[in-house]
């Protein structure tokens, strides 16, 4: 019988506040059920079991990061956009680092778009809605962001920047000037888009 007053909400919020202490890929059923001060069988009224209680951190820490983020992407775009959702997911990073590596867990496909994550691309053509970038550019453009954001807060989170000057923070603006720059001024395409198979010419 599973212990009272817990429901999977519970269960799965307290999963991501383990991995926040311990790490996420240390997040199990066992760990889970030792830091509640329950049976391991009481948790799987609640998950089916680690792999599914990971899922569920994941779901968790998309919606988290996607709520910041609307809330410090209202009303701008451009440069103050970048700025904003940047400073949003390095902050997030710094304060749940558990919940951040678990944004990146992989989903099942039907999970995943039924999740928060098809709202963090929204979230970044939004921010880049003042480059007025055509497609297939404009997903280009998204891509490379997303990937220059996660690899430089990877970096920073593991001590990359520590040893050397000027700090992460001052070479982050610096990038995020590069960057604008970039996105204003972005390269037309030199040669045609390679077809994907069955498409028609």
């Amino acid at each position: 019988m599973a212990r009272a007053g817990l429901t999977t909400g519970k269960v799965a919020r307290a999963g991501a506040d383990l991995a926040d202490e311990v790490g996420f890929e240390r997040v199990t059923i066992s760990a889970l059920a030792r830091r509640l001060g329950v049976q391991v069988a009481s948790l799987y009224s609640h998950v089916r079991g680690s792999e599914d209680l990971r899922t569920q951190i994941a779901l968790i820490a998309l919606e988290e990061l996607a709520d910041q983020g609307d809330e410090a992407l209202a009303g701008r775009s451009g440069r103050t956009a970048l700025s904003a959702l940047g400073e949003v997911h390095r902050r997030y990073a710094t304060e749940h680092p558990g919940r951040y590596d678990a944004a990146r867990h992989p989903l099942e496909s039907a999970v995943a778009a039924s999740s928060a994550g098809p709202r963090h691309s929204r979230m970044l053509r939004s921010a880049l809605r003042g480059y007025e970038l055509p497609e297939p550019e404009q997903t280009h453009a998204v891509r490379m962001v997303g990937s220059l954001l996660h690899g430089y807060i990877t970096l920073e989170r593991s001590g990359g920047f520590d040893h050397s000057e000027p700090d992460s923070a001052a070479s982050w603006m610096s990038i995020l000037d590069a960057l604008d720059a970039l996105l204003h001024d972005w390269p037309t395409p030199s040669h045609p888009h390679p077809l994907r198979s069955g498409q028609d010419p």
